[in-house]
């Protein structure tokens, strides 16, 4: 059985997730493929059937009622691979965002000492393609907001292309995870680094979509920025229940 295991979250990702499957599936190292669907109206639950057939034991699929957020379909994704031998757990988006290649370095981060390894946009200088300068800017300032609030010295704390070594996973309490946007992505750093795992950056390129529309909203971004300050309340004050 492979021990690592790649969480990809969709909605109407009918355009890429054939494509992102195959090309894990064509890395030298076996990983393994979770597909938590948000019951999809375009049909990307059904595509992902069809390719059970060719990769049986290498591709699973969870399907939910409904779309209920990032942070919910990464916990579902979490506590199905606790309850298996998982020894690593990844974290990808399905539309190329994210180089499937950069996978094997992720995991190779966590065979060398980290706790939790981050493909980071931002370790070194900016490294985002195609975004609109004021992607870029919303998004690093985020990060410098972040850093200010949490003391975190992670250069990118949004980023959604993770490995977590099982332990970490273990010890968070992922049911009291509260975010579901992209915020979330903030708040398990958060966590694992308040439990003292070590987080290691690997700097990656970002590319954005070529196909399929972001779920980017203006509720996400609200989220982010109120939603920080009161997860370090919690944190400060509430720390048994954090």
């Amino acid at each position: 059985m492979a021990d690592g295991l790649v969480i990809i979250p969709t909605f109407n990702e009918i355009e890429n997730i054939e494509a992102i499957a195959k090309t894990v599936f064509d890395l030298k190292k076996d990983f393994h493929v979770l597909v938590v669907d948000d019951n999809s109206p375009d049909g990307t639950a059904q595509a992902v059937r069809s390719l059970q057939e060719e990769y049986p034991d290498r591709l699973f699929l969870e399907v939910r009622k409904e779309k209920s957020g990032l942070g919910t379909a990464y916990i579902h994704g979490f506590k199905w691979a606790l309850e298996r031998d998982y020894e690593y757990i990844f974290e990808m988006d399905a539309d190329f965002s994210h180089r499937p290649a950069d996978l094997s370095r992720l995991h190779r981060a966590c065979l060398n000492g980290a706790d939790v390894a981050v493909g980071s946009r931002y370790k070194k200088g900016v490294n985002v393609v195609n975004w609109p300068l004021f992607r870029i800017l919303l998004s690093y300032g985020a990060s410098f907001y972040v850093k200010f609030i949490t003391g975190m010295k992670v250069h990118d704390p949004t980023a959604g292309f993770i490995c977590y070594k099982r332990e970490v996973l273990e010890k968070i309490k992922l049911d009291n995870v509260r975010f579901i946007g992209y915020a979330f992505q903030i708040e398990m750093k958060y966590r694992a680094y308040l439990q003292k795992f070590k987080i290691e950056e690997v700097s990656i390129i970002f590319t954005d979509r070529v196909n399929g529309k972001s779920k980017m909203n203006s509720a996400i971004i609200r989220e982010a920025i109120f939603g920080v300050i009161a997860m370090k309340f919690r944190s400060l004050f509430f720390r048994k229940n954090f």
